[in-house]
């Protein structure tokens, strides 16, 4: 039987998009008064909570008040719109071969899960994406209030794929421990390297290309 196979998001689908980040959310300081620097630290500093907590107003209108500004509805609006068009850009640049390496797993029938530590712009941004419509589940940390490497992420994926967590295999680029998590609960772990060479330390099997997943998956489960 096909084995169940659960991606991370950011690096390893998509680019990541780091520098872009930190420039709109600078952009999105001077929409709401606030110092460009000041902001892009804060929403550093607040990475837990806006994967599992704030939505792309609340965290604009919290963070802009701890730092000293008023911002207005408004002001809070626009940043947060502006917010919300960046993770529909990253999204969008998912490429022509990742998206190939997804339709031949679905006709091998494999089943195909997304387990990502997300914002809720991109939970929003999800649905009307190239990548949505090839994957039978999609989790996103903001959506469940967990975030990987927490063993619960993991089996909610597995449980809602209809199968055990010892059956899947994990494909991350190794951001947040989230190798570690995975194999923590029992999942064959693979790392790729193709958009960001994350967790170097991982002592496992690693891919340099999405392209070469399904010649592993043929090979024999080592566990």
């Amino acid at each position: 039987m096909p084995r169940p196979v659960i991606f991370d998001l950011f690096h390893t689908l998509v680019p990541g998009g780091d520098p872009e980040r930190d420039r709109v959310v600078g952009e999105m300081a001077l929409m709401v008064g606030v110092e460009p620097a000041a902001l892009v630290d804060a929403y550093h500093a607040t990475w837990r909570d806006r994967m599992t907590r704030w939505d792309a107003a609340e965290t604009v209108r919290l963070l802009a008040r701890r730092l000293g500004g008023s911002p207005t509805e408004e002001q809070v609006a626009r940043a947060a719109a502006h917010r919300r068009e960046l993770a529909r850009r990253l999204l969008s640049r998912v490429r022509p071969e990742t998206v190939a390496v997804l339709d031949a797993l679905r006709a091998d029938g494999h089943p195909i899960g997304l387990v990502s530590n997300a914002t809720a712009e991109t939970a929003e941004a999800w649905p009307s994406t190239d990548l949505a419509r090839r994957f039978d589940v999609a989790i996103f940390s903001c959506d469940v209030a967990l975030a990987k490497p927490d063993p619960a992420i993991y089996r909610l994926a597995a449980e809602r794929l209809g199968v055990a967590p010892a059956d899947c295999v994990f494909v991350g680029d190794g951001a947040d421990g989230e190798l570690a998590g995975a194999a923590a609960v029992g999942m064959t772990v693979v790392r790729t390297t193709e958009h960001n060479d994350t967790d170097p330390a991982w002592v496992g099997r690693a891919l340099t290309a999405l392209g070469e997943l399904p010649a592993l998956l043929w090979e024999p489960a080592s566990g």
